[in-house]
């Protein structure tokens, strides 16, 4: 049984990632910050799977809390197969970099970039001595060709670095069965981030070129796929599912 451990995994687009590798038959660990009604609801869903799903409560930006994850997966899984960073704090306020607060701009570099730096450090070796890794990071539409984005200049500058790290990654580890990804979501708004792909069909959405909004379940048949054993030939690969949506563009 393969293990994955996820941060922030109870909701958002994280709940249909955790709850679709626990379909698949791995064990999940699953980091969360302060949403204990989160956690609560998905272990009453998920009772009969309780030997294979731990919950962390962690702040991924603080190393001290990152170390702790980590051991605390091993003692109680013994392994960690696939690390899916799921974690990463977002400004919604529309603003201009001159507007940024210091204290936005190290929110944002901090959380979607040197997290997973930490992560990485705690994790590769494990997954070295293994053998075998996956690793899954989230991006942007467009985050490849680094472009310019609009009143998002702090969190689209930690994911263009999250970029080139994850292809660093996915070179340096190759030669010990590890990979790294990136999966880049479209325009997912609100309940859509944890619903399913029937649940959109049921709701036409005129805004998305296919016609319906991108779901969780959209973006966690993509994680589950990386994540496969026959999937090694997939590395240092950026995948959008965006439905034809351009974000960037919207403001110009």
């Amino acid at each position: 049984m393969r293990h994955a451990l996820i941060t922030a995994g109870s909701k958002g687009l994280g709940v249909q990632v955790t709850e679709s590798l626990l379909k698949n038959g791995y064990s999940v660990t699953v980091t969360y910050r302060s949403d204990e009604q989160a956690v609560e609801k998905m272990k009453m869903k998920w009772t009969d799977a309780g030997d294979r799903l731990q919950f962390v409560q962690a702040d991924v930006t603080k190393k001290e809390d990152i170390e702790r994850v980590v051991n605390e997966t091993l003692a109680q899984f013994g392994k960690i197969d696939i690390l899916i960073n799921n974690a990463g704090p977002y400004v919604f306020e529309r603003k201009k970099l001159v507007d940024y607060g210091e204290d936005e701009w190290y929110e944002m570099i901090e959380g979607n970039l040197s997290a997973v730096y930490h992560l990485l450090k705690k994790v590769v070796p494990v997954m070295r001595e293994q053998q075998y890794g996956r690793i899954i990071m989230y991006g942007f539409q467009g985050a490849n060709s680094a472009p310019g984005w609009i009143y998002r200049s702090a969190y689209a500058a930690a994911k263009v670095g999250l970029v080139s790290l994850m292809k660093t990654i996915s070179i340096e580890e190759a030669e010990y069965g590890i990979t790294a990804n990136m999966v880049c979501p479209g325009n997912i708004l609100g309940e859509m981030k944890e619903s399913t792909i029937q649940e959109a069909r049921e709701h036409p959405d005129a805004d998305t070129p296919i016609g319906r909004s991108g779901t969780g379940e959209d973006i966690a048949r993509t994680v589950l796929f990386l994540c496969e054993e026959n999937a090694d030939m997939v590395t240092g690969t950026v995948v959008e599912v965006t439905g034809g949506v351009d974000v960037i563009h919207r403001y110009r």
